[in-house]
C-alpha cells in the first residue's frame, strides 16, 4: 500500500521573513549627469572653437593688407553664428540655459554692404570670443569632473553644480543677443505674432457674429416681406401679420448691428471720449461700478480703444466670475504712461491661467508695449492694473 505524501516544506520563523530591497537607482540625479556630461564634452567643444577662432582671426588680419584679407575674415565670422547656436542648443539641453537667438544679420546692399556687415557682427565677435576663452576652462573642467568622477565621487555632484554655472554664466554673458536692442527685437518679433493671431481671431469673430446673427435674421426678414407681398391681395389681414413680424424682426436686426459695431469701436468712444465710454459700458455691468476717469486730454485713439476694450473684459470677468458686490473704475496718466485700474469686492481668487482671458489680455497688452498686474488673494477683493504707453492724440 502506498501513498501520496505532500513534499516537506519548510518552516519559517517569524523573525525570518526576508526584507525587500529598494530598487536600484543612480547615486545621482538626472540634472547631475547632465552637468557632468556637459563638463566632459567641454574639452572637446572648447578645442574646436578656439582652433576656428585662431585660424579664421589669423588669416583674416594676417592678409588684411591684401584684396583677399578683408572678405576672408568677414566669411570666418559666418562660422561662429552656426558655433554659438550649437553651443546654445548643448547648454539648453544639458544645462537648463535658454538663452534667445539673436536676430539674424539684415539683408545687405552689394557687396561692400555685406562686407560691413560682417565685419562690424557682435553676435560673431562675442562668439569669437566666447571660443578663444573656452579652451583654458574646458581643460580645467574636463580633468576636475574626470578625476572627481574616479576619485572625488561623492563630492562630484558640488563640483558639478559650480563648475557648471561658471558655464552658464559663460553661456549668457556672450551668446546671449548682443544688447538691449537685440532682446528688444526679439520680443516685438514675438509680439508681433500675438497681434496677428488676434486680429485673426477678432476678423473670425466678426465674421462669425454677421453670420449667425444679423445675416440670418436679414435672410429670414426678406423671405417674410416675400410671403407678405404675396398675400398682400389673397389675404390683406396676414399680409398685414407678416409686415408687423418683418418690422420686429428690422428692429431686432439693427440692435444686433448696433451691438456688434460697439464690440468693433462704440461710437460714444469716439465722440466722447473715455469718460463716457467707459461709463456706458459699466452701466451694463451686473453690480454697481463707480468710474473715475482723470485725464487732462485724450490719447492717441489706438491707444484709447485698447483702454476700452481692457476695461470692458475686465468688467464682464466681474460680472460673470467675481461674485461682488460693487466695483470700480479708475484711470489716470502717470508721466508716460496709461494707468487702469478695475477693482472689486468680490470672492477673489482669480487667476491668469483660471480660465477667465487674463492670460490672453496680458498678452495682447504686452504687444503694444504694456503691462497687466494681478492682485487677486483668495476672499478679495481683486486688483487688475494695466499699464499702457501714452501717446498723445495729434492735433489739427
Amino acid at each position: 500500500m502506498s501513498a501520496d505524501l505532500d513534499p516537506i516544506q519548510p518552516v519559517e520563523s517569524p523573525g525570518s521573513a526576508e526584507t525587500p530591497r529598494p530598487p536600484l537607482r543612480l547615486a545621482y540625479g538626472q540634472e547631475t549627469w547632465k552637468e557632468i556630461a556637459f563638463l566632459l564634452s567641454n574639452l572637446f567643444t572648447a578645442l574646436a572653437g578656439f582652433v576656428y577662432a585662431v585660424v579664421s582671426i589669423a588669416l583674416g588680419a594676417g592678409l588684411a593688407v591684401t584684396v583677399v584679407g578683408l572678405p576672408l575674415l568677414a566669411l570666418g565670422l559666418g562660422g561662429p553664428r552656426l558655433i554659438g547656436r550649437s553651443e546654445r542648443a548643448r547648454a539648453r539641453a544639458l544645462l537648463g540655459v535658454t538663452v534667445a537667438e539673436p536676430s539674424p544679420l539684415p539683408p545687405a546692399d552689394g557687396f561692400f554692404g555685406w562686407l560691413w556687415s560682417r565685419l562690424k557682427d557682435p553676435v560673431a565677435w562675442r562668439t569669437q570670443l566666447y571660443g578663444l576663452i573656452r579652451l583654458p576652462w574646458g581643460i580645467v573642467t574636463f580633468i576636475v569632473a574626470l578625476v572627481s568622477l574616479i576619485v572625488l565621487w561623492p563630492v562630484l555632484p558640488f563640483l558639478a553644480r559650480g563648475l557648471s554655472n561658471g558655464d552658464r554664466g559663460m553661456v549668457r554673458g556672450l551668446l546671449s543677443p548682443s544688447d538691449e536692442l537685440e532682446r528688444r527685437i526679439a520680443e516685438l518679433e514675438s509680439d508681433r505674432g500675438v497681434v496677428v493671431d488676434t486680429a485673426a481671431a477678432d476678423l473670425r469673430r466678426i465674421e462669425r457674429d454677421l453670420h449667425d446673427g444679423a445675416q440670418a435674421r436679414l435672410v429670414a426678414l426678406a423671405m417674410g416681406l416675400g410671403l407678405a407681398k404675396e398675400k398682400l391681395l389673397e389675404d390683406p389681414e396676414a399680409a398685414a401679420a407678416m409686415v408687423d413680424e418683418a418690422h420686429g424682426e428690422v428692429k431686432l436686426a439693427l440692435q444686433e448691428l448696433r451691438d456688434l459695431a460697439r464690440g468693433i469701436h462704440p461710437a460714444v468712444l469716439t465722440d466722447r471720449g473715455l469718460s463716457a465710454a467707459l461709463s456706458s459700458v459699466s452701466a451694463r455691468c451686473t453690480v454697481p461700478v463707480k468710474v473715475n476717469v482723470d485725464l487732462a486730454e485724450r490719447p492717441a485713439e489706438a491707444i484709447e480703444g485698447i483702454a476700452y476694450f481692457t476695461v470692458s473684459e475686465l468688467l464682464q470677468n466681474v460680472s460673470k466670475h467675481a461674485r461682488a458686490r460693487s466695483a470700480s473704475v479708475e484711470v489716470w496718466r502717470a508721466g508716460g504712461r496709461l494707468m487702469l485700474q478695475v477693482r472689486d469686492d468680490g470672492a477673489g481668487g482669480a487667476r491668469f491661467d483660471g480660465g477667465t482671458g487674463l492670460a490672453g489680455l496680458a498678452e495682447r497688452l504686452g504687444a503694444v508695449d504694456g503691462v497687466l498686474v494681478l492682485d487677486s488673494p483668495d476672499g478679495g477683493p481683486t486688483t487688475v492694473t494695466a499699464e499702457l504707453p501714452w501717446r498723445s492724440r495729434p492735433t489739427g
